[in-house]
């Protein structure tokens, strides 16, 4: 089996730690190097890992490596893809993919043209409670979707978080993309009007850190998302991922972090089931194989940047206080 050898560039957001350890624990994958511009942060890491530790994110990319992970802070993912792409690296990148839909087009023809695959980085699809809600959904277990209610809710992440100028925006930005991947891949379909209000409501960090998105669907479905850091630092589990999708023969509820899916319906009853699992994991194990087995990234660029499409648009409609048609 074909060994990947994989660079991280930037610790800068957490999920950094978690996927380099999902890549010491994947069999045909090797964390040969992490770049930093926090020496401190960086060596630390390199240390823990058993790898080498690069100042520059440029001398990480001439290393003799096949793909990047990528968790700096959300506004220099833009150059830091284009620079992976030019050097012929396959790039996990770290959602929101980009802070404006210009950039994430950029980058996603940078790849393109480079022929690098670029992958965004939404670990919840790898939920086993979404991917057992999917295939319910797909049985229709539950008939036609009708609507669906999301919660993405957690703690103020504090720091480079709530610096706009790093983030691109704050709890709208951070929460509402998840959630709205979830929804896309549930339904193969597009967002086609977003309302929102947003606002400050739980800090006085100087960015928004409360907000309720709602979606119109090219399918009819309405749908809505609190994106809210509406969790203080005492709440048992950070916060939240959980989704209720009314249907016309039933409902499936999902709360992630309780790892359980309940469905009831009139086709197939009440079913409730368990299980414990590392979405992380499942995210970089998928991103390997595809580089091993040259498969199209499963979460697309592409996917990214409509993610991040509608983030913006609903900081337009919040601003404006009208419904933005996409």
């Amino acid at each position: 089996m074909k060994e990947i050898k994989v660079g991280i560039i930037s610790l800068a957001h957490g999920h950094g730690i978690s996927y380099a350890n999902a890549l010491n624990e994947i069999e045909n994958a090797s964390l040969v190097g992490i770049a930093d511009e926090s020496c401190e942060r960086g060596q630390k890491a390199a240390e823990r890992f058993q790898t080498k530790y690069f100042q520059a994110y440029e001398e990480l990319l001439q290393q003799d490596i096949d793909a990047v992970v990528i968790t700096s802070e959300n506004a220099k993912h833009h150059k830091h893809v284009l620079a992976a792409a030019q050097a012929k690296k396959h790039i996990l990148c770290e959602k929101p993919l980009s802070t404006s839909v210009e950039d994430a087009w950029e980058m996603i023809e940078a790849c393109k043209k480079n022929n690098v695959k670029l992958q965004t980085a939404f670990p919840v699809r790898f939920n086993p409670s979404i991917v057992r809600a999917k295939k319910a959904l797909d049985e229709g277990q539950i008939g036609r979707i009708l609507a669906i209610k999301g919660t993405n809710r957690g703690w103020n992440p504090g720091g480079w978080f709530i610096d706009k100028t790093l983030s691109g925006g704050g709890a709208v930005m951070d929460h509402t993309v998840h959630l709205l991947d979830i929804m896309r891949w549930f339904m193969g379909v597009e967002v086609q009007e977003v309302y929102a209000e947003q606002g400050e409501l739980f800090s006085n960090s100087g960015i928004d850190d409360a907000g309720i998105v709602t979606l119109e669907f090219t399918n009819g479905v309405f749908a809505t998302i609190d994106c809210s850091w509406s969790r203080n630092k005492s709440y048992p589990k950070g916060g939240d991922i959980t989704l209720e999708v009314v249907g016309t023969d039933g409902i499936i509820s999902i709360d992630t972090n309780e790892q359980h899916i309940l469905i009831f319906s009139e086709k197939v009853g009440a079913v409730k089931s368990f299980w414990g699992d590392s979405m992380d994991y499942g995210l970089v194990k998928d991103f390997i194989n595809n580089i091993v087995e040259d498969k199209q990234p499963s979460i697309s660029g592409y996917d990214g940047l409509k993610a991040v499409e509608v983030a913006l648009a609903a900081y337009q409609s919040s601003k404006n206080c009208l419904p933005v048609k996409l």
